[in-house]
């Protein structure tokens, strides 16, 4: 069920912590794709320490980025839950030197600062002696039987242990459902390699809303979830409905010291500016290392992205989607009542900028985060015959933001658009 706060939160952060930050490799495809063996990969569990974690000071950081919301890897594939499980001898708590529950304190620190708490969860557990027992079809439609390879191998659908597996899958659930108070969004991955139907997926649900009922759930539900996920690619075409951008800092999840792909903040602030312009959000990936601190990189771009949202926060915040496109070279954003127009412009322009189609009148025009109040000029147009003019606006350099420049645009009234193909004037 989609909550109002979702669509308002505008940032969240996702986090990929696990074993997986020992080594610095992918986490769980890594021995998938073959690049380590099932035990090398497993044998990361001795080394994750997790003893320099601080959640308050996660929580913290990710107050400065400007994220209302925080999603922690409670499981990722590789089956190695972060939480207290009674149902698995993979944990933080049992063999890894960690020895205790890290979702716990997390959640803990994330509610004491106002920010929404999300859970990931893998629906897949490719450590899981069960999980391999039913066939699924590879995307050829070919029967695939080889699904995990890495414990043991099986020759055709055992249904007695699949639903052993999904007894496990909804029994992890309700542990992380019913141990650390409001869980205010679940983000599922791994769902592909089996249908809605054998994971019964609209039972899941209904299962979910029993315990937290105003839950988010992501879309990796087959039809079930409440909001699309695109990621790593900013969508050309906004999908209908709620929706976030998942996309990592640099080129990975998790933490990999030798990938130094590191996204500039410009570039990060900009994408945060489209998402939102078309009514989305930004889900930031951050990769902590094994003892529980973060790459002063990554701190570096949420501490400058924040600082930024901060200071042009009143076009962030309680605002919706923005013009269509075509009538602005830059995204916008709109305020509830549809009397106030924001514009990102993430170019220099030359002395002034256009935008085209609007009908209202201008009240004034401002820089935000600065105050200066900006000359503008409605240029042709034939307002007899319902036909606006370019509205142009001088913008000096002295007002431009490095990363991105907000102006915002007062109008006389709601918001109008003119929509048509021109008209021939045939009379002045």
């Amino acid at each position: 069920m989609m909550q109002p706060w979702f669509q308002e939160a505008k940032l969240g952060i996702i986090i990929h912590w696990g074993i997986y930050a020992v080594q610095g490799i992918s986490e769980s495809w890594s021995f998938y794709n073959r690049e380590i063996d099932y035990d090398t990969y497993m044998a990361q569990i001795a080394g994750f320490t997790a003893e320099r974690y601080d959640p308050e000071q996660w929580a913290d950081l990710f107050l400065r980025a400007g994220a209302r919301y925080a999603i922690l890897t409670t499981k990722h594939h590789d089956g190695v839950a972060l939480f207290d499980t009674a149902l698995s001898k993979l944990s933080t708590t049992k063999p890894a030197p960690a020895e205790r529950d890290l979702v716990g304190p997390y959640a803990a620190a994330m509610r004491e600062k106002g920010i929404r708490v999300g859970f990931y969860f893998s629906h897949l557990d490719w450590s899981h002696p069960d999980y391999a027992s039913l066939a699924w079809f590879g995307p050829d439609g070919e029967q695939d039987l080889t699904t995990n390879p890495y414990s043991y191998s099986h020759s055709g659908d055992d249904l007695e242990r699949w639903g052993r597996f999904l007894i496990f899958h909804r029994g992890q659930l309700r542990e992380l459902m019913t141990n650390y108070g409001q869980v205010d969004l679940l983000w599922f991955d791994g769902e592909w390699e089996r249908s809605a139907e054998q994971w019964q997926m609209g039972e899941l649900r209904d299962n979910l809303h029993g315990y937290h009922p105003e839950v988010i759930l992501n879309s990796r539900m087959y039809g079930h979830g409440d909001y699309e996920t695109p990621e790593q690619g900013l969508p050309i075409q906004a999908p209908d409905g709620p929706w976030e951008l998942c996309m990592t800092i640099n080129d990975s999840w998790g933490y990999q010291p030798d990938d130094h792909h590191y996204k500039s903040v410009r570039q990060i602030v900009t994408t945060f500016a489209e998402c939102i312009g078309k009514g989305g959000n930004l889900l930031l990936g951050v990769g902590p290392l094994a003892d529980g601190t973060f790459d002063p990189r990554q701190e570096h771009v949420l501490e400058e992205l924040g600082a930024w949202i901060h200071k042009h926060e009143e076009a962030v915040y309680s605002t919706e989607r923005g013009l269509p496109p075509g009538y602005v070279y830059g995204a916008t954003t709109l305020s509830k009542d549809k009397t106030l127009l924001y514009v990102f412009l993430f170019d220099r322009p030359w002395e002034s900028f256009a935008i085209k189609g609007i009908l209202n009148g201008i009240v004034d025009v401002e820089v935000v985060g600065r105050g200066t109040r900006l000359k503008h000029e409605v240029v042709g147009g034939a307002p007899w015959l319902g036909v606006p003019g370019t509205l142009w606006v001088n913008l000096p350099e002295v007002e431009l933001d490095p990363l991105t420049t907000v102006i915002r645009i007062r109008l006389d009234s709601p918001l109008e658009l003119y929509f048509g193909k021109g008209k021939v004037i045939t009379s002045n």
